[in-house]
């Protein structure tokens, strides 16, 4: 039966199976020997409660394969599969002591299993058990002769004890097995540069070109470390010789530079740090490392932007199809304060790769900045092409759209938007592009349309504020669900007390309402904060002390108004006959 509260999830293991899923004769058999034999009826029952134990775990019964694998151990205390099992539900309940103790004891009883082993020495290593691990590993070593896999995991734990000597002579151990590698060889001379041995490492390397003498790769790394040494007269003949043998080699022609350098000759290492930038040849990624390198020495020395800038303009005439370098540029330009000088650099990148959304954003941010409505429509529209998961191309081009009203390419993008990005967009852009699709409607006359889509604008973020005024207005304008309109309108007051458009919204409301005394309450407060300079919130404050009983201050307001320059229909009719004319 399956009890409550133990939930356990075991990831099975390769090689796990192989050795769980015996038949009940190998089971008796891998048990023979290492303690008391068990009764054939003991026997039966063991092999019974082990096997259920692994078709309930391949079911994914956890619970209940576990009470089976401790039935097996009330059996035979001492049999090393039932205990290798129980370890591994151990290790899932975050009991590494019991985990351990099992898997010890699977050991002893086993020491010829090698997945026993392996398990144990993992263990330890997850224990944070250094000196065990390599004890075990050790052992497995000398046992399981044939097998590489102990080596390598103990030559991890002696890295991570940073026993750098055993690590060396495990690295010589694998090199005898496999033979020379430059994988091994490689290792090795990391970790004396590690042991600060650059005799070991300078050996290793001699013995890696020796090995390999075609691969110049190896030359100039031997050409580094005699520079790393001091010998800049043996670097420098090694770094001539595999430019005489190979000219483009970039790795020695970097090196070269770094000499020139090291060894103050100026002139030949900004000559030689041309030669390798504008060699097309050279690899762009290599040019790119080289010139990150250069804008962090220029930045901890001479700071010479100039120098930079005109490496980059060169470069970049040499190398028109690589994205990887104009990048760089620009993101330097960025950071020196030239934005307006970057610009045509990310254009360049974006000629060259129209996908690079980093490119495209910078430059919509800063079209956005500029108020460049026509830029940020030209970017957008190839954003959404080119980059079609992401919302913020739709977004903003929706806005421009907006701005230009252009209300029928407004609904279309909005709807491509939430076709393609909704499932994967935060529910307040979802919901921004309801509203903004809703206003596009309702400025096309398509009112019920709109009421729609401010209605699911509202269902994704019941606070999206510009939903709530607008929704509420244009209700209001219909003289229409005027509570509603209230209760959405005072949540914009609310959250933003001193914002003019939600004050005009509200006092608005209540002016329709008939609530003329507070709706004068709401206008003054929304005159204080701006509302003097939008014709339509002064038009209303006139229309507002009208009907609250000032006729003088409505006469001023409306008057005022159109000195403004309003295109109020009834505005003109208003100061006339001095009276409140309803739109």
């Amino acid at each position: 039966m399956k009890r409550r509260g133990l939930h356990i999830i075991i990831v099975l293991a390769a090689g796990l199976l192989a050795v769980s899923c015996g038949t009940s004769k190998r089971l008796a058999k891998q048990q023979e020997g290492t303690h008391a034999a068990l009764t054939p009826e003991q026997q039966r029952r063991y092999d019974y409660f082990f096997l259920e134990s692994v078709r309930l775990k391949l079911k994914e019964e956890y619970d209940a394969a576990f009470d089976m694998v401790r039935h097996c151990l009330a059996i035979d205390p001492g049999a090393a599969s039932a205990l290798y099992e129980v370890s591994q539900y151990y290790s899932a309940l975050k009991q590494p002591d019991k985990a351990e103790a099992a898997l010890e004891k699977a050991v002893a009883a086993e020491p010829d299993n090698y997945w026993y082993c392996q398990g144990l020495a993992n263990l330890y290593q997850r224990q944070n058990e250094m000196d065990k691990a390599a004890a075990l590993w050790e052992e497995m070593v000398s046992r399981f002769p044939d097998k590489l896999d102990p080596l390598y995991s103990l030559l991890d734990t002696y890295n991570r004890q940073e026993d750098y000597t055993q690590a060396i002579y495990t690295l010589n151990r694998l090199e005898e097995k496999t033979g020379k590698s430059e994988q091994l060889s490689m290792q090795k001379f990391r970790i004396y540069l590690q042991m600060d041995d650059d005799k070991g490492a300078l050996n290793e390397i001699e013995s890696l070109v020796a090995e390999y003498p075609k691969d110049l790769r190896y030359q100039v790394v031997l050409g580094d470390v005699y520079m790393q040494r001091g010998k800049t007269d043996e670097a420098y003949d090694i770094y001539r010789r595999v430019l005489d043998e190979e000219p483009d080699n970039e790795l020695a022609m970097y090196s070269l530079s770094a000499y020139y350098q090291e060894t103050g000759q100026d002139s030949l290492y900004r000559l030689q740090l041309d030669t390798l930038l504008l060699n097309k040849k050279v690899d762009a990624t290599t040019k790119v490392e080289v010139m990150r390198r250069l804008i962090v020495q220029d930045e901890q020395g001479a700071r010479d932007s100039t120098r930079v800038i005109s490496l980059f303009d060169r470069i970049l005439d040499e190398e028109p199809d690589d994205a990887a370098l104009p990048m760089l540029y620009a993101q330097y330009l960025i950071s020196k304060g030239m934005k307006e000088e970057s610009a045509p650099v990310l254009q360049k990148v974006l000629d060259i790769e129209p996908d690079n959304a980093t490119a495209r954003v910078t430059l919509l941010s800063d079209a956005i900045g500029r108020e460049d409505t026509t830029a940020v429509i030209r970017l957008c529209e190839t954003g959404i092409e080119t980059n079609p998961d992401m919302p913020e191309f739709y977004f903003y081009l929706a806005v421009a759209y907006n701005q230009e009203e252009r209300d029928e390419e407004v609904i279309t993008v909005c709807r491509k938007a939430l076709d393609r990005t909704a499932a994967n967009s935060k529910k307040e852009l979802v919901s921004d592009f309801y509203t903004i699709m809703a206003d596009a409607c309702h400025s096309l006359g398509r009112n019920e349309e709109a009421y729609l889509a401010y209605d699911s604008a509202l269902v994704y973020y019941p606070s999206n504020i510009s939903a709530l005024n607008n929704y509420a207005y244009y209700l209001s304008l219909e003289h229409r669900d005027l509570d509603r309109a209230e209760e959405m309108s005072y949540k914009t007051v609310k959250a933003e007390p001193a914002n003019a458009t939600y004050l005009d919204t509200y006092a608005w409301i209540l002016f329709e309402k008939g609530n003329y005394a507070e709706a004068r309450l709401y206008i003054d407060e929304a005159m204080k904060n701006d509302g003097a300079d939008s014709v339509d919130i002064v038009e209303h404050c006139g229309d507002i002390y009208y009907m609250s009983g000032d006729e003088e201050g409505a006469m001023e307001y409306w008057k005022k108004a159109q000195e403004m320059g309003s295109d109020s229909k009834t505005l003109k009719e208003k100061i006339q006959k001095k009276r409140y004319i309803a739109p």
